[in-house]
């Protein structure tokens, strides 16, 4: 399960970043992960939950926002939503020639004291 590491090394990377700013508690943080970029949501967040106890991230409210991705196929010039990778066009059942957003894993943002 590497949503494990990765919420290690995201609760690492926000305590880095409060130390260096002089923050003493962390209040909210939103998280962003697209439905494309491999990282499994409900388990990032379960992952998030289990290890934040006695961090800077104890008490505060995170959310994660998925996105979806978009598929651009240009068999049919149609555009449409991706939740996985292997998603074809809902009109010609083509792989998407371009895909654009569902990619993201990043902090958006972060309120801190």
């Amino acid at each position: 399960m590497h949503e494990l590491s990765l919420a290690t090394s995201l609760i690492n990377l926000i305590e880095r970043e409060a130390a260096k700013s002089g923050f003493m508690a962390v209040l909210e943080v939103q998280i962003e992960v697209g439905d494309l970029s491999g990282v499994e949501a409900d388990a990032f967040g379960s992952a998030l939950e289990l290890l934040v106890s006695d961090t800077i991230l104890s008490g505060a409210e995170i959310t994660i926002l998925r996105t979806p991705g978009h598929g651009k196929c240009n068999t049919c010039d149609r555009e449409f939503l991706m939740t996985t990778r292997t998603d074809t066009c809902p009109g010609c059942k083509a792989f998407p020639s371009e895909i654009s957003g569902g990619e993201e894993f990043r902090v958006v943002s972060m309120v801190a004291e």
